[in-house]
């Protein structure tokens, strides 16, 4: 079974005043929210189980996928409305909700993509997807390009996760990697890494685990070239986002 979780239950503070009243999965770009974008690249790409989590106006989420029948998938909601888990500990959370024996693909709600092969796309098993199970395949799988932002993975040669580093404050966690590449916010965790997730705390960022892990788990990035990607944290990027799936 193919499974994602799109981490939805953010508070959207970067796009004030709209998230006021509405949670930012809501937000409209191109004439539909940020959500029934991922969910149709998703839906598209052969996924059937999808969970998302809810928190800032939750109940307009769930409201919203009753009133579209949940697109035809099996969608299920990961309630984080008595706080938030931050993104590893809202993965921990979901964990059952999921087929233990699949891997897990994570997509934020407000990152945009143009075609991505991580996804399988054109659904039918391709022998250079990291994803098809006849690949073996690592314990997590980051989503990386070359791109410019403050906060860098650091990687090996073969890409195994080393470190993480922001240039901007000169911060270095972890040991420092021969290649520096951004990451994209889409990732997949393989079964055999969710135990070390249930001994996680409740609440924790899944960058810290994946640091924590990296040097005895085989945690991986996945470079696409000329990824197209886009944030659209920001209101400044809404127009933006607009222009992006048009293309």
């Amino acid at each position: 079974m193919k499974q994602a979780m799109v981490f939805a239950a953010g508070l959207g503070t970067r796009l004030k005043p709209l998230t006021d009243t509405m949670p930012k999965a809501l937000v409209r770009v191109g004439g539909q929210p940020l959500l029934w974008h991922v969910i149709m690249k998703l839906k598209a790409a052969g996924y059937e189980r999808i969970v998302v989590n809810v928190h800032h106006f939750a109940q307009q989420i769930v409201d919203y996928l009753s009133a579209n029948d949940n697109f035809g998938l099996d969608i299920r909601i990961s309630d984080e409305t008595s706080g938030l888990l931050e993104t590893g500990g809202g993965i921990r959370k979901a964990l059952p909700l999921f087929d233990p024996s699949s891997p897990v693909l994570i997509h934020n709600v407000d990152i945009l993509t143009g075609e991505l092969s991580l996804l399988c796309e054109a659904r039918e098993v391709q022998r250079d997807c990291p994803l098809c199970e006849d690949i073996p395949h690592p314990d997590a799988l980051l989503l990386v390009s070359e791109r410019k932002t403050k906060r860098y993975l650091l990687f090996d040669d073969d890409l195994r996760l080393q470190g993480w580093t922001n240039i901007e404050t000169g911060e270095l966690r972890g040991r420092i990697g021969d290649r520096r590449l951004a990451f994209s916010g889409i990732h997949v965790l393989w079964p055999t890494i969710f135990p070390l997730l249930e001994q996680m705390p409740e609440r924790f960022p899944i960058m810290d685990f994946y640091l924590k892990v990296c040097a005895d788990c085989l945690i991986r990035g996945y470079e696409q070239k000329d990824l197209r990607l886009l944030d659209v944290g920001k209101l400044d990027t809404l127009d933006q986002a607009n222009e992006f799936i048009t293309k």
